[in-house]
């Protein structure tokens, strides 16, 4: 089935005129998405915990922050743009109470909608809008002229007049210069989960990891490892976002192309793909996001411990070690 995609003339961005945008959390998203739609004419307003850097950040950016009850209770359109683990318990407690029904409420991943975290009241609808990218490529798009492509979905019941809203909201943070695809929230949902579990952040990162700790044990240099296993990888990232896998092979050498035919499929296999299937099934199941949501509860130490450890991988403090010496690279160390 072909998908729906919407550009800038099927959108109206007066439909927003009088309306009031609530961005709830100004961290990536929220700042991208309210800086733009500012720019773009609309009415905004923020709801930010007082004494935090984002806080500081949206006064910075000549926003005059509030607290999430004030801003839901003047918003229109209530977007919800607080990290997904806490977006439940902040929804319950400070959100929900605050909206009139005629209120929109929105979100830029539908994890807490589809998993039923966040449940809208009588007489509200909610919308997704979701940018297919972070908010500082969001934010530099926009002033470039560009736009980051992004999402739309409405829950059960919406009407066509909440679509069409969303059409103008995707349209003032730059989204219908890039395309709009119509899709649902458990389409977006689910397959937003199984990119980063499977190959976007748990699949490339465990294979980046497993051959530097390959090279490394066969008694190669750790420095000669990084580069072969991590840091080349963006220069083949870059050919497939150019041109997909047919543009990587046409630009490597025909060597590279053919251990890319006669190796790859040793490494990714069946076993792999049937792996896949049992992650999918797991992220559908809801499995996935009752873990979530038990480790968030719990105080996430399985998740800090995680983070602590692989921060301190061999490969890890070889690469802080060698990108300071790349002084053409804008380095980044957490």
């Amino acid at each position: 089935m072909t998908a729906t995609i919407y550009y800038d003339s099927d959108a109206n961005l007066e439909l927003l005129k009088d309306k009031t945008i609530a961005i709830l959390g100004y961290g990536s998203q929220g700042h991208a998405q309210a800086q733009n739609l500012r720019d773009s004419g609309c009415n905004v307003i923020i709801g930010q915990r007082p004494g935090s850097a984002n806080y500081d950040l949206a006064v910075e950016h000549g926003f005059e922050p509030m607290s999430l009850a004030d801003a839901t209770s003047q918003g229109d359109l209530v977007n919800v743009l607080l990290p997904d683990e806490v977006q439940g318990d902040i929804y319950r407690n400070q959100i929900r109470d605050n909206l009139s029904p005629g209120n929109i409420i929105m979100c830029s991943h539908g994890f807490n909608v589809h998993f039923g975290q966040v449940e809208a009241p009588e007489g509200v609808d909610t919308l997704l809008v979701a940018p297919k990218g972070p908010g500082h490529l969001v934010r530099s798009e926009f002033e470039k002229g560009g736009g980051v492509p992004a999402l739309i979905a409405l829950n059960e019941g919406a009407s066509d007049e909440t679509f069409q809203l969303g059409l103008a909201y995707a349209k003032g943070i730059c989204g219908t210069r890039g395309g709009v695809i119509q899709t649902s929230f458990a389409e977006e949902t689910e397959t937003d989960l199984f990119g980063e579990q499977v190959v976007l952040c748990g699949g490339v990162s465990e294979l980046v990891k497993m051959a530097f700790e390959t090279l490394v044990e066969a008694g190669y240099q750790p420095e000669m490892a990084y580069f072969e296993c991590l840091h080349e990888l963006k220069l083949i990232v870059d050919l497939f976002y150019e041109g997909g896998l047919s543009y990587m092979r046409y630009s490597v050498s025909n060597t590279a192309e053919f251990g890319d035919y006669s190796t790859g499929e040793r490494i990714i296999n069946e076993d792999t793909r049937t792996e896949m299937r049992k992650v999918l099934k797991e992220i559908q199941d809801g499995v996935f996001a009752l873990n979530w949501i038990l480790e968030n509860r719990a105080g996430a130490p399985a998740f800090k411990a995680r983070r602590r450890r692989d921060h301190d991988h061999e490969l890890e403090q070889m690469g802080r070690r060698l990108r300071k010496l790349m002084t053409w690279i804008d380095a980044k160390e957490v």
